[in-house]
């Protein structure tokens, strides 16, 4: 059950580092909110809200329409797949960065939704492309190959918690440096830090295919 835990919080980890839509609307909220410092975390509870809805709806899904051990086992394999090719794009972009360049926030100007930071994770996270692709396939394996589904709810809800507490860890800090009057982010320790986000995409990726090859969902 731990490792159902510690796995989800590191691939959420990994997943919250990468800049991305969510990123970029928490640190134009952190600099523009009255209480600035506490966007990260309203906005991570709108995110929270709707990736919840989400899993339930998944599992629902997989347990009505889908009870297709092929099909459950494809998900899981495409999700690693998934992993892997993107954690090498993220290695290959990552080292070809100037690494005496700073990562600028007040050169990020996002357009779209100014509103209520709750509503606005909501909203972000609905329009991200990325997202949805990510849990139709990455999201969904790790609950397939763990074989996490309504009947585990201990192993469901470790998950869950595992899961926002990732994304918690990254933004909750962003917000308060960006409302702390940060300037910029220091390049040479947020590229390694990508870098290591990167090579645990890999091992991820990889373990998520070997286990449901090894140990495939159950029906």
């Amino acid at each position: 059950m731990l490792i159902i835990f510690i796995l989800s919080f590191l691939v959420a980890l990994t997943g919250a580092v990468i800049p991305g839509p969510l990123l970029t609307f928490t640190i134009e909220k952190s600099l523009k909110q009255k209480r600035g410092y506490l966007a990260g975390l309203f906005i991570i509870l709108g995110h929270a809200t709707v990736e919840f809805i989400l899993i339930l709806v998944l599992l629902a899904g997989a347990s009505l329409f889908l009870q297709n051990l092929l099909f459950l086992t494809l998900v899981g394999i495409i999700g690693g797949m998934l992993l892997i090719i993107y954690g090498l794009l993220v290695i290959r972009d990552t080292t070809k960065v100037d690494p005496d360049v700073d990562f600028n926030l007040k050169d990020i100007n996002p357009k779209g939704y100014k509103g209520n930071s709750f509503i606005g994770g909501i909203i972000v996270s609905l329009s991200n492309p990325y997202w949805i692709f990510w849990w139709a396939f990455v999201g969904w394996g790790f609950l397939v190959a763990n074989n996490i589904t309504f009947a585990t709810p201990i192993a469901l809800l470790l998950f869950f918690i595992g899961h926002e507490l990732g994304d918690i860890v990254w933004y909750l800090p962003i917000s308060t440096f960006v409302y702390l009057g940060g300037k910029s982010l220091n390049p040479r320790i947020y590229k390694y830090v990508l870098l290591i986000c990167a090579g645990f995409m890999l091992v991820f990726g990889f373990y998520l295919i070997l286990n449901v090859l090894i140990s495939p969902p159950q029906v």
